[in-house]
């Protein structure tokens, strides 16, 4: 998917881009490059596969759900920044915080920011386990995660920093429908409940995605999440 195709497939969905926005995605590509030389950001590097499976994918939630305008969203291991990043470019209202383990992803992603211009940005370095447990938790409007761990795991990272009524959107391959069947213990205990599950092909190389919508409908119990690295190695079941 080159950027003229990337603009045109927006255009179907209804995301008309402006010239500035056409420029910082071109940015964004250019940065993500050269910061990748440096650092380990992505495996994915070709123009047209990063425009397709970083900044389109990272879009897909945008076709199927109206965020309200001023949404506070907080994206978890986003790496290089994906999904709220390009989220942001498009929606520069929304309020994102991004927390990443790792201190060199947030100097790219500081980096980034400033070069595009985007405000209303909050960079932490912390592990989600600890950023979940104190004034985070219960907070946000929106959390979004993609392709970072398998959902039972994911569930006890982000749902703590979800508010009530608030929503969860979690961007899955193929095995996102069977990792839903999996967390139902899970999703109960930390107050979700699933909304809407989506399901389209990427297009150009139609490998299956899965978006998943859920609410949290009760707070989270105190003793969730657990102490960094529990959740990955023994997921709630």
């Amino acid at each position: 998917m080159n950027p003229q195709q990337f603009i045109d497939a927006l255009k179907g969905h209804g995301i008309e881009l402006t010239e500035e926005q056409i420029s910082q995605f071109d940015k964004y590509y250019e940065m993500l490059i050269h910061w990748n030389e440096k650092i380990n950001l992505t495996a994915v590097t070709d123009k047209e596969e990063v425009y397709l499976k970083h900044f389109y994918d990272s879009l897909t939630p945008l076709f199927y759900k109206d965020i309200p305008e001023g949404t506070r969203l907080c994206d978890v291991g986003a790496g290089a920044g994906f999904p709220s990043i390009p989220m942001k470019i498009v929606r520069p209202d929304i309020k994102v915080t991004i927390v990443d383990s790792l201190n060199k992803r947030i100097n790219f992603l500081n980096e980034l920011t400033a070069e595009l211009s985007l405000g209303d940005m909050h960079l932490v370095h912390d592990r989600a386990e600890n950023f979940g447990r104190h004034t985070a938790r219960h907070m946000f409007d929106m959390v979004t995660a993609r392709a970072v761990a398998n959902l039972n795991t994911l569930l006890e990272l982000c749902l703590p920093l979800v508010r009530t009524d608030g929503k969860f959107i979690v961007l899955k391959g193929k095995r996102g429908l069977e990792e839903l069947e999996d967390s139902t213990f899970a999703l109960d205990l930390l107050g979700g409940k699933i909304l809407e599950t989506h399901q389209f092909t990427l297009p150009e190389e139609d490998s299956e995605r899965y978006i998943l919508e859920i609410e949290k409908v009760h707070k989270t119990p105190k003793k969730y999440p657990r102490k960094p690295g529990t959740p990955n190695k023994s997921p709630l079941k």
